[in-house]
């Protein structure tokens, strides 16, 4: 067993981007409801905005999608 099968390189950066993009995709979506539902963190500050939280969620949608599926081939 040599260091290349212990780590697996060939998949720790698809893993990665799997990990980035659905922690934007989860993160901005909880955002979104917690707008939508009118519920808002005590220490939040500023406004929300949600065209941005809707670009970064579509963001995190397709790095997820793409990680997805090149780990299944």
């Amino acid at each position: 067993m040599d260091i290349g099968d212990l780590f697996d390189f060939d998949t720790l950066l698809v893993q990665l981007i799997l990990a980035l993009g659905a922690a934007l995709l989860l993160g901005n979506g909880f955002a979104i409801w917690m707008d939508f539902t009118g519920r808002r963190p005590k220490s939040a500050q500023g406004e929300f905005r949600p065209g941005r939280a809707w670009f970064l969620a579509s963001v995190g949608l397709v790095m997820t999608l793409w990680a997805i599926a090149s780990l299944a081939i």
